[in-house]
């Protein structure tokens, strides 16, 4: 379960990468089990001193969860939760321990956690495609009267200007922006269904601790489980996977425009960035590459999700 440390850097960083790790999933699972509990301690369907125990033992740091503990566990049973329920049993007390989980399945915590993870990348996504989007605004601006050489098939054609080209990438930026923004705001709810869809184990009170797990979770109230519809999932995914093209599309445009010969344009990053390990003089265009490394990626990831709605 080790990260891929050397390589990781070329396809994510910074803040969104940081919310979708192992970890940040695992602890996302724990968030899902207090929010569980909180809600039907409200309802007064547990203890509230079996909430209050919960989350206190979560926000002291006093919870010990091995990565590769519940990663061999999970290759056991197919899922995660199980183990991370004994775990948590474990060092828990009698009230806290005795009605973790209640009312739920092991699906509804990885999708709810899955939601939660990617509602805080989300986040971090829709607001670095703002900061680019207005740096593309900048340039619009700065290069409106530049004239340029415009392109087609790679051949010079007639004259256009940097700012039109620019305006380009400008809008799909802001395409993407709006429809994550969206997909964030709509697309991301609790799932929670019990063992089989029903709730049944809550009576008549299943669906007010759903409402009570969003409101906590800061995620949508679902109308219904979603354990075999898996329309959520696939939207998130190809709302990434056209983020991906359209970032891929602006990357191939600045590799071309920053080879030697076309000197259109070059990347920023400071000192030592692009550099090369055997010629002093290259400049390589890095972040534009690894743009267009993970627009060749997606497709592959979101045909994979697609297939994934075919649930028994």
């Amino acid at each position: 379960m080790a990260p891929d440390r050397l390589f990781a850097g070329l396809f994510a960083h910074g803040e969104a990468a940081a919310q979708a790790t192992d970890r940040a999933l695992l602890e996302a699972m724990v968030e899902v089990e207090v929010a569980l509990l909180e809600a039907l301690a409200d309802l007064g369907l547990a203890p509230a001193e079996a909430a209050w125990e919960l989350a206190d033992a979560v926000a002291s740091g006093k919870l010990e969860l091995d990565l590769d503990d519940l990663g061999r566990a999970a290759g056991q049973q197919g899922t995660p939760i199980p183990g991370l329920l004994r775990a948590l049993r474990r060092q828990l007390d009698g009230a806290a321990a005795a009605h973790l989980h209640m009312g739920a399945t092991s699906q509804d915590v990885i999708d709810t956690a899955i939601m939660l993870v990617a509602r805080r990348a989300l986040d971090s996504i829709v607001a670095d495609l703002g900061e680019a989007a207005d740096a593309c605004a900048a340039l619009v601006e700065r290069h409106r009267a530049a004239i340029v050489p415009g392109r087609t098939l790679l051949q010079q054609a007639l004259p256009v200007t940097f700012g039109l080209k620019a305006a380009g990438w400008l809008s799909g930026l802001d395409a993407a922006k709006d429809a994550l923004a969206a997909i964030r705001a709509h697309e991301l709810a609790v799932q929670f269904g019990g063992a089989v869809g029903t709730l049944a184990s809550l009576g008549d009170r299943g669906l007010e601790v759903g409402v009570g797990m969003a409101e906590r979770l800061g995620l949508a109230a679902a109308e219904l489980p979603w354990h075999a519809i898996r329309l959520r999932p696939a939207r998130l995914a190809t709302g990434l996977g056209i983020t991906l093209g359209l970032l891929g599309k602006l990357g191939r445009d600045v590799v071309l425009l920053a080879q030697t010969e076309v000197a259109e344009a070059s990347e920023g990053g400071g000192e030592g960035r692009g550099g090369s390990s055997t010629m002093p003089h290259k400049r390589n265009p890095v972040g534009a590459v690894a743009l267009v490394a993970c627009a060749q990626r997606g497709p592959g990831l979101v045909a994979t999700m697609l297939a994934a709605m075919a649930q028994e």
